[in-house]
């Protein structure tokens, strides 16, 4: 069956961060790392992204009234602390990272289980290409073309039971690819999960790349989630379990600071962060230079736009705290 669901509305691509936003969580882990005694991780030179084109990708029209950020804005600032607390430093540290062979595992409540190739998981779907605009806690957007297949399709393919409520997701543990798993300024692996209706809805992503191109080691290679009505910390990388289970599963920023980090991560302007206001935003493009440097902020949309398509998941909740 087809299922047709109407475009979020555009957004302005002319705005950036501004430097108090960019804080937050580096902070948080900077003083995290320095009251364990763990030092921070060298840099190292050289990108990890290899710029391989992905074949048969579906255009779509998600998303093509807007303007992306460029592939150097998209791919040299971002979050991924296994690789450091810095923006800039996933794409300086993460070439340790071998997304090629890789395997995920499916485990619980589902009639299929077991480890699977990703190949295995993601061939048999089209790949579609879906501009969506992802929204930092920190403040900051970014307009970003994700190459993937919706996660429901994979998902059903394992015919969950009714005991699934819900999906827990693990990022892969490996000191060597990954050297700040190293430092116990979080607790490693990172998890993250979703409830079950959020995991199926036809917006939420298995990505493999962005840009036409395979997903740089710095961005999450070689498979992540990307569910663009949340909070940009709720889309982990490098995948390497997904689970069906019956209670709500752990998640990393959850467990770390669950005053300011909810497991529902919505985006949502009228629920302050404790540090700072979620109503307004910088949208990061990667042109740089005095446009960058003036740009607006602007509003922040609930559900970062997508509430025409999500906001009946959360009917009747109170989304202050259920944050």
């Amino acid at each position: 069956m087809l299922i047709r669901i109407k475009k979020a509305s555009e957004v302005n691509p002319s705005e950036i961060t501004s430097k108090e936003a960019i804080l937050g969580r580096r902070a948080f882990m900077t003083a995290a790392a320095a009251a364990s005694g763990v030092a921070l991780l060298p840099t190292f030179a050289g990108p990890a992204f290899a710029g391989v084109r992905l074949e048969n990708v579906k255009k779509t029209s998600w998303g093509e009234a807007e303007k992306p950020a460029t592939l150097e804005g998209i791919t040299s600032h971002n979050n991924f602390y296994e690789f450091g607390t810095g923006k800039s430093d996933p794409k300086r540290n993460a070439h340790t990272l071998k997304p090629k062979p890789w395997t995920v595992e499916i485990a619980g409540h589902a009639e299929k289980t077991g480890t699977f190739g990703l190949d295995d998981l993601i061939k048999p779907h089209q790949l579609e290409e879906r501009i969506y605009r992802m929204r930092c806690v920190e403040a900051w957007s970014m307009v970003i073309p994700w190459v993937g297949i919706p996660l429901g399709d994979v998902l059903k393919r394992f015919n969950p039971s009714s005991k699934a409520k819900y999906v827990a997701f693990e990022t892969l543990v490996d000191h060597a690819q990954m050297p700040m798993q190293s430092s116990p300024s979080l607790p490693w692996p990172y998890l993250e999960g979703l409830r079950m209706d959020e995991a199926m809805h036809p917006l939420t992503l298995l990505a493999v790349g962005i840009h036409g191109e395979v997903m740089p080691n710095q961005n999450g290679a070689p498979v992540r989630l990307v569910v663009p009505w949340k909070y940009g910390f709720k889309g982990i990388k490098s995948i390497v379990k997904i689970s069906f289970v019956e209670k709500q599963p752990p998640a990393t920023w959850n467990i770390q600071a669950p005053r300011e980090y909810g497991f529902y991560s919505n985006v949502n302007p009228d629920r302050s962060h404790p540090r700072w206001s979620q109503a307004q935003e910088r949208v990061i493009t990667g042109e740089g230079g005095l446009k960058a440097l003036f740009a607006p902020r602007a509003e922040t949309k609930m559900f970062n736009g997508y509430a025409e398509e999500v906001a009946s998941l959360y009917a009747g909740m109170d989304l202050i705290n259920n944050f």
